[in-house]
């Protein structure tokens, strides 16, 4: 069980790292984008959950935890990027 539980730390801190990665595409997004409004893309949300779900089974990940990560991920995500928006345009 040792070995089962460093492995899933492993994977953890890799999860992170790739989150991380994930995140400073956010910070480039805020830093190019002209106007608050293009935040928030519910069309692009969409495809990008579909992509997940639609690959999910094939790397053995049940699709509705899939979906349920990613509605979670992207809306933390827009968040987050909304408030690096917000600080750009405010200069800070």
């Amino acid at each position: 069980m040792a070995e089962v539980r460093a492995g899933v730390d492993a994977l953890d801190r890799e999860l992170l790292a790739l989150l991380g990665r994930r995140m400073r595409f956010m910070d480039a997004a805020a830093r190019i984008m002209d106007d608050l409004g293009q935040v928030r893309d519910e069309a692009r949300k969409a495809e990008v959950i579909a992509n997940v779900v639609a690959s999910a089974a094939i790397n053995g990940v049940p699709p509705n935890l899939a979906r349920d990560l990613y509605e979670t991920l992207v809306e933390a995500s827009i968040a987050y990027e909304l408030r690096q928006f917000t600080t750009l345009a405010r200069g800070q």
